[in-house]
């Protein structure tokens, strides 16, 4: 099973990493803001993960982490 790392307080909630992920387990969290004033994104399902990274390889800021 794969474990998501999200830097929430450097995302920016452009949503690319939602857009990427095959599972559709990843959202931006309307109800949090961060550091920057910007909604990040979070995981809904970490058991649906399957590790793919799509969402790291799509994320301009590198803020998301793969470990397998």
């Amino acid at each position: 099973m794969a474990k998501l790392t999200f830097e929430t307080d450097l995302c920016k909630g452009c949503g690319l990493c939602v857009d990427a992920c095959p599972k559709k387990i990843l959202r931006i969290d309307r109800e949090t803001i961060n550091q920057k004033g910007h909604s990040p994104a979070r995981m809904t399902d970490e058991s649906k993960c399957i590790g793919c990274g799509f969402c790291a390889t799509m994320c301009p800021d590198c803020v998301i982490t793969v470990e397998r």
